[in-house]
């Protein structure tokens, strides 16, 4: 981070806690001259000023020099996305960046011809689930029922009950999900039914 960035943060920090320069030299035992030459970006403090001036604010280091955009943007590159091969013959792309702390994905599924993905368990209530066709016949189940969706249709469901994927058509067929994910709910499988998570 440049002398004046870090400065510059440094004054914003204080002032959001109403803080006078002497008054933080006070909390974090720098002299108040030092903390004016790094507020204007005139001095290079040593990790041990940084330290007491961030202790001073109530932060931790880190907090204190990372770059406060990092981690707004995120970017994954074609290249990077997680291509998965599933038992069965069928394949998922995951196209969305990992960020921590957020439980959304949005995923790429291609089944061939006659292909079940299986069954998912439902999920916490407040999980949703949104489903865009690309191509091909999908056979969306949902709870007790059983939507057929064709190229462009799309469907949205609340996800806390058990859902799956299948393709009874005779050309592949290509989908997107979008989920957004309390907490997965451990449920007992049926026999010979494979319980997953999209999150997986």
């Amino acid at each position: 981070m440049e002398l004046r960035v870090l400065g510059a943060r440094i004054q914003s920090l204080r002032a959001e806690r109403g803080l006078t320069l002497q008054e933080l030299a006070d909390r974090s035992a720098v002299s108040v001259s030092m903390l004016s030459s790094v507020e204007r970006g005139a001095k290079a403090p040593t990790v041990v000023v940084l330290d007491r001036i961030a202790v001073g604010l109530g932060l931790r280091l880190a907090q204190l020099v990372d770059d406060p955009e990092d981690g707004r943007i995120v970017l994954r590159r074609a290249d990077e996305q997680d291509l998965v091969h599933e038992p069965g013959g069928w394949q998922r792309t995951i196209l969305t960046p990992v960020v921590p702390g957020v439980n959304f994905e949005w995923i790429r599924s291609t089944l061939p011809p006659g292909c079940d993905a299986g069954s998912f368990g439902a999920y916490a209530s407040g999980s949703h689930v949104f489903v865009a066709m690309e191509e091909g016949l999908l056979a969306l189940t949902v709870g007790d029922r059983v939507l057929e969706l064709t190229p462009g249709d799309s469907v949205y469901f609340a996800a806390d009950v058990s859902h799956g994927y299948a393709n009874p058509g005779r050309v592949q067929c290509r989908y997107s999900v979008a989920a957004l994910i309390m907490r997965r709910r451990q449920l007992p499988a049926s026999p010979g039914v494979m319980v997953k998570s999209e999150m997986q």
